[in-house]
């Protein structure tokens, strides 16, 4: 049934319905506002049957909504759902608004979600139960009493930002939930090509429609090509199809372009499996271009009995200056007979079919030179890693892509604005094969600064040993940028932002890497670590004669990271630069402990610090010192770490076109620090993100094994941190 009306009071619009509506792109009427503020909100269906109430028009969209488990997954998860749904209206009451804070905050410890996996109705309604408050709302979320809360509320808003942007600026005021706002449309500005409004720059782009998209019948595809790991361009295309696929309540096919056996594999197609899982991708199913070799083969043999297609023989070079010069092949005007005699040698795999290739019939006059007889098929007898050596002919994407995208059903194919010039030529292939016309979308490539994203120059740096393999903290796949220590959400985040914009943008990582410390710092323990070399032993002279252990909390400000013993010495060891910058008789804070005064300090001959000794001073004051000192003990469970910390693999912001990334290669990439860590370190897990205290954060890429083998910490970078390249 089709909804045909939606009403509600206009002093109490249905925030949580209207938000759910546009995060599952559930298509709402224009609503029609009463002034009577005792009516429910309340929708007439086509059929004149109604349903009235908040949280029954909740659950409505719940239910009929594509979001997976949008109303959980199973009847113990909508139990649950039910439980929030009652419990958000708390929130509209006063006097328990902040204690129902401190126990929403306490729930999101070490979730999410608040039920589940994945979006639910009931993260919706609490959310804009909040939301609705307004400045109550936004005063407490910058007094970072609720982090949890706060972190579970803005992944929210930035997620789906579009849409509730959208609802907060209509139906939220100042002073909270309230009458519909109207903003004059000459109140509106571009800015950057964006729309926003006056003097709010950096406002979100309004959504953005795929041409004739009708709700539920959207089927898209992400089709990576299996030679290489994905990375973050590719993880831009793979997040929008999904973001367009919920948006219209579509599907999203996993499509491997498999046409190039001589560069894929199956471990490039199980990693890119896993990428596309990291990523959060939710699609219908997965295919594979070699799915339709047999249908391809047939379908170009029938375009040469239809003269739209011929057998060249021409050499490649000599071919691609032909192209360029608009100059026809001799063997353009050859006839059928002549061309199905080559395509059979091409189908052998022989000497002579290793000659030629096939090529369709188009215009070699087109100004578009994509349009000037594109080659269709190869001979090419390597075998394929998922078929064997069936075939010896394989079809290039140009040709196989548009075929394939009519077959499946894909309605929208999305593709970034690098193939603009070839968007006539995927339209003029379905059209000589007699498949429907796909709609086109064009979006900008993702491109980032020092970054090549080439799966050619990347391969190059694999193959010759420069990197560790595609998962090198250093490259930008999302293996690789989630093993330099980046939270996916981050990522998601970071993307959806630059949304499906085709304006052609270089971006900084530093926003990235800015985006992913306000993620992980709230968050993540904190321990402390030593340089070890021309470390400096202070002695304390009335310290601790026999040491002693205190368990203190991981992070001051998030119990949820546990806790860590501390281990308080008569000696203690501190950084070879600390100890160079004090002065005697000068008071430092032992941070963790307290304060000290450095009596005394002992240089060798060349100048160096090479030993300290001071007193306990425990009584002073931290807010009178200037130099605030990590520290370790002098004990044997310290444990050795290798700080690892890497810069971008070229030296040049953006390469000119036909430059060589070779020539600007930075022969420094990564950099290795001998250090001492704290006993705790030992229990580090692979994968854990910390921060080393005024060292920066670091995720755990090998952890303790013996006390002869470092654990080997690789630095994150915080969005601030200068590198070599820059």
């Amino acid at each position: 049934m089709e909804i045909k009306q939606l009403s509600f009071a206009a002093d109490s619009p249905p925030l949580s319905v209207l938000a759910s509506a546009k995060v599952a792109a559930v298509v709402l009427p224009t609503p029609t506002i009463v002034t009577d503020s005792s009516s429910p909100p309340t929708i007439i269906f086509s059929d004149g049957t109604k349903l009235q109430g908040t949280y029954v028009l909740l659950r409505y969209i719940g239910r009929v909504a594509s979001l997976p488990n949008f109303y959980g997954e199973d009847a113990f998860q909508s139990s649950q759902i039910d439980e929030w749904l009652d419990y958000s209206s708390i929130l509209s009451s006063g006097s328990e608004f902040e204690n129902a804070c401190t126990y929403i905050d306490s729930y999101l410890e070490k979730r999410t979600f608040l039920v589940g996996y994945c979006l639910s109705i009931a993260d919706i309604a609490i959310w804009s139960g909040l939301a609705a408050t307004g400045l109550r709302w936004e005063s407490l979320r910058k007094s970072k009493k609720y982090l949890n809360l706060v972190r579970w509320f803005n992944s929210i808003s930035v997620e789906y930002s579009d849409g509730l942007n959208e609802v907060t600026t209509t139906y939220i005021g100042k002073r909270g939930l309230g009458k519909p706002v109207t903003v004059n449309s000459k109140e509106l500005q571009v800015v950057n090509g964006d729309i926003s409004e006056k003097g709010k720059v950096g406002s979100k782009t309004p959504e953005v429609d795929l041409p004739d998209a009708e709700i539920g019948k959207v089927c898209l595809r992400f089709a990576p090509e299996p030679s290489g790991f994905l990375h973050i361009g590719h993880a831009k295309a793979a997040l929008l199809n999904q973001y367009f696929a919920q948006r219209y309540r579509g599907e999203l096919i996993v499509r491997f372009d498999d046409t190039n056996p001589a560069k894929e594999s199956s471990e490039f197609v199980e990693n890119l499996l896993k990428d596309i899982e990291t990523l959060g991708i939710k699609f219908k199913k997965v295919t594979h271009t070699s799915d339709y070799f047999d249908m391809l083969m047939e379908k170009a043999e029938e375009l040469i009995k239809q003269g739209k297609a011929y057998v060249d023989d021409t050499p490649r070079e000599q071919m691609q200056k032909e192209r360029m010069d608009g100059i026809e092949s001799k063997c353009r005007n050859n006839s059928v007979e002549e061309s199905l005699k080559l395509w059979n040698e091409m189908i052998k795999g022989s000497e002579r079919g290793l000659q030629c290739c096939l090529r369709g019939k188009l215009d070699m006059q087109d100004p578009n030179k994509s349009l000037r007889d594109p080659v269709y098929y190869r001979c090419n007898p390597v075998p394929h890693h998922r078929i064997g050596s069936k075939y010896n002919i394989y079809p290039t994407y140009d040709f196989a892509c548009p075929y394939v995208d009519a077959i499946e059903g894909i309605s929208h194919a999305l593709r970034s604005s690098e193939y603009h010039d070839r968007n006539a030529q995927y339209h003029r292939i379905q059209e000589d094969l007699g498949v429907r016309k796909v709609h086109i979308y064009e979006f900008s490539r993702l491109n980032m600064v020092y970054t090549l994203l080439s799966k050619r120059n990347l391969r190059w740096f694999v193959e010759n040993g420069k990197v560790d393999g595609w998962d090198d903290p250093r490259f930008p796949t999302v293996q690789g940028i989630v093993r330099r220590g980046l939270k996916v959400e981050a990522l998601v985040q970071f993307i959806l932002e630059q949304g499906a914009s085709k304006n052609l943008n270089l971006m900084e990582w530093d926003k990235l890497w800015t985006i992913n410390k306000k993620i992980i710092d709230p968050v993540c323990p904190r321990h402390t670590a030593v340089i070890e070399e021309r470390r400096v032993l202070l002695t304390l002279t009335n310290g601790p004669e026999n040491p002693f252990v205190r368990v203190i909390p991981r992070h001051k400000k998030h119990e949820g990271a546990g806790e860590k013993t501390t281990t308080y010495t008569k000696r203690i060891w501190i950084d070879y630069d600390d100890a160079n910058s004090i002065s005697e008789n000068e008071e430092v804070t032992l941070m963790d402990w307290g304060n000290a005064i450095v009596k005394e300090i002992v240089k060798d001959e060349s100048g160096n610090v090479t030993q300290l000794i001071g007193v306990l001073h425990l009584e002073g004051s931290v807010k009178t010192t200037k130099l605030k000192l990590t520290w370790l003990p002098e004990t044997t469970e310290l444990v050795n770490i290798l700080l690892m910390e890497f810069d971008y693999l070229i030296t040049k912001k953006k390469l000119e076109e036909g430059e060589n990334f070779l020539d600007v290669l930075n022969p420094c990439t990564k950099k290795e620090t001998a250090a001492l860590g704290d006993s705790n370190i030992r229990n580090l897990k692979r994968g854990e993100i910390l921060q080393l205290e005024r060292k920066g954060y670091f995720r755990c890429d090998v952890p303790f094994i013996r006390p002869s083998k470092p654990v080997v910490l690789f630095a994150i970078p915080d969005g601030r941190q200068a590198t070599s390249s820059k």
